[in-house]
């Protein structure tokens, strides 16, 4: 019978954060109130913009496309989508994550 040689384990280097990665810009746009007008409600939290960015299926933007919603709206904007969500509440998402990632002080971390 021969002998079971079990391979040996690779040394590979830890994933790195995928670029545009950035937890300080994250925390900054949490620090704004919702993006949707008249909205008070807390805790607000770092919500992606996918339409038109550079996210795919199952892929999650870079954070550079990140705007403030509440939980509530942050909910809303997965429940009925980007394109309705936009409509209902009269906002350009895309607009909003590129004027937040042209403001954040940790703007050059974003490219």
């Amino acid at each position: 019978m021969s002998e079971i040689r079990f391979p040996q384990r690779l040394r590979t280097p830890p994933p790195r954060a995928r670029s545009g990665s950035c937890q300080a810009h994250r925390a900054w746009v949490r620090r704004h109130r919702c993006c949707v007008r008249g909205c008070n409600r807390r805790p607000v939290e770092c919500a992606h913009v996918r339409r038109g960015t550079d996210g795919a299926i199952a892929l999650k933007p870079s954070d550079r496309w990140t705007v403030s919603l509440c939980w509530f709206h942050h909910r809303e904007q997965h429940d009925i989508g980007e394109a309705a969500f936009e409509a209902r509440h009269g906002l350009d998402l895309r607009g909003l994550a590129t004027e937040f990632a042209r403001r954040s002080p940790h703007a050059a971390r974003l490219l």
